[in-house]
């Protein structure tokens, strides 16, 4: 079993930025692929960016050039550096883990809204 906790959603202007993180605990040694989806009201969800073992990305085309997925083995930690964010960037953002045995795991979102 994997828990996630998200930290740094909030309220941001358009064309500021912000860091999203995501630390894990529990069975981490499984972990293959940390990333991060999100789901707009009405919306389905869908990837943003994840990030493998080896630190191989791979990144929505809606946010590329302004959103950066990044990890941290040691703290078992996921980030998501958001610049120049757009209002339609705005969504309840999930961090998302796999482990090696294709499980999933979820973080409770967290709210992120692009003020223009």
């Amino acid at each position: 079993q994997v828990r996630l906790v998200e930290s740094g959603g909030g309220l941001v202007q358009a064309g500021g930025s912000l860091r999203l993180s995501c630390t894990a605990s529990g069975s981490t040694l499984l972990i293959k692929t940390m990333g991060w989806f999100r789901q707009a009201p009405g919306k389905q969800r869908e990837l943003v960016a994840r990030i493998s073992s080896t630190g191989s990305t791979n990144t929505a085309d809606s946010v590329k050039g302004r959103f950066a997925i990044s990890r941290d083995n040691a703290k078992k930690t996921v980030y998501l550096q958001m610049n120049s964010p757009k209002p339609e960037d705005t969504a309840v953002y999930y961090c998302n883990v796999e482990d090696i045995l294709s499980r999933n795991y979820w973080g409770q979102g967290t709210q992120v809204t692009v003020s223009s």
